[in-house]
């Protein structure tokens, strides 16, 4: 198998380490317990959008872009990383954020805000009814002052964002044999579906043999059965002539593992905080209470269950996110001394 990749920035400090948690493996039981360590791929840019903006960016620059648009919560961990790249490119970037002007400057936004972001907010409804011309109304006004921009969507989730992952799968295979273990679950928290769907599809083209597992961190199974669907068949629309096999995106196996979204998007339970804490205090890996603390102990919580039982070794995706744990500090309800 061939696989060509299109035009893709070196942006990501890659390959990432990956490391087994040996203290909470015993600690538990069950298979043995390996992150991959995506949330070091770079300092204020870490996580996993890196990888997808690698090739989102590259495309930017090479239709002759300026300036980006892009979306997400106010504390996004895609629209800080998106907002640092293009600083580092010499790109413009405007931010819409979903949320109040007055949220309090810290975590991401702090970040989006030091490296000069234009940002514009808008609450959950507004841009749910009206996202498409919000994206409209700031590419017109951009072309009006002579600029040339491009929308990357929430997450960069879409057919050119699969790349990233595809790639890390890559790096995935060389883990696993420098490592002489062969996992059969991969696991990563899933909120806009762009990193699920390149695991899924480099999982088929690398032939890993494992299964990909999403944890939702918002909406619900469908909604990601759905999505996920939807940006693997558009990166096989878009990108026909960079694989030299048959590919068939529709036998592919997309797999939820549904019922920790818990209140609400950004939203962590009681438990979730103490299980951050518990993780950090014995292994040293931080986690964030909106993507990588929910889907971690929804997969603590499915060992458990026994769902991972037929392998030796599984592997969570730390898809970054540290910054989202300051705006939440009061959660984490230290015991004073």
């Amino acid at each position: 198998m061939t696989l060509t990749y299109p035009p893709r920035l070196k942006l990501a400090q890659t390959p990432t380490p990956l490391l087994p948690l040996s203290r909470l493996s015993a600690e538990i039981g069950g298979p043995r317990i390996w992150v991959k360590r995506d949330d070091m791929t770079g300092s204020g840019v870490s996580g996993n959008k890196i990888r997808k903006l690698e090739f989102s960016l590259a495309k930017a620059l090479e239709d002759g872009c300026d300036t980006v648009i892009t979306c997400g919560g106010v504390q996004s961990n895609h629209c800080r990383t998106t907002a640092l790249l293009c600083a580092q490119l010499g790109l413009r970037c405007h931010l819409v954020l979903r949320g109040s002007e007055h949220s309090e400057i810290d975590g991401n936004l702090l970040l989006d805000r030091l490296v000069g972001a234009d940002i514009s907010f808008y609450s959950n409804a507004e841009f749910q009814q009206r996202g498409d011309k919000i994206y409209q109304h700031w590419l017109d006004h951009y072309a009006s002052l002579g600029s040339k921009a491009m929308v990357i969507p929430v997450g960069a989730s879409d057919g050119i964002g699969l790349w990233g992952y595809i790639a890390a799968c890559e790096e995935l295979k060389a883990d696993f044999a420098r490592e002489q273990i062969q996992p059969r679950h991969i696991i990563s928290a899933t909120g806009s579906g762009g990193t699920q769907g390149g695991l899924t599809v480099g999982n088929a083209l690398y032939q890993l043999g494992a299964t990909v597992w999403g944890i939702n961190v918002c909406d619900d199974e469908q909604y990601f059965l759905d999505k996920v669907a939807e940006d693997i068949r558009q990166w096989q629309q878009w990108y026909p002539a960079h694989i030299d096999t048959a590919f068939n995106s529709e036998e592919l196996a997309i797999n939820v593992i549904d019922g920790y979204v818990g209140a609400g998007y950004a939203q962590a339970s009681e438990e979730v905080f103490e299980m951050i804490k518990h993780v950090a205090t014995l292994e040293g890996l931080i986690l964030d209470p909106v993507y990588t603390g929910k889907a971690f102990y929804g997969m603590l919580d499915q060992i458990k269950l026994g769902l991972f039982d037929d392998s030796e070794d599984i592997v969570f995706i730390h898809t970054g996110g540290i910054f989202g744990l300051f705006p939440q500090r009061g959660q984490l309800k230290f015991n004073q001394q």
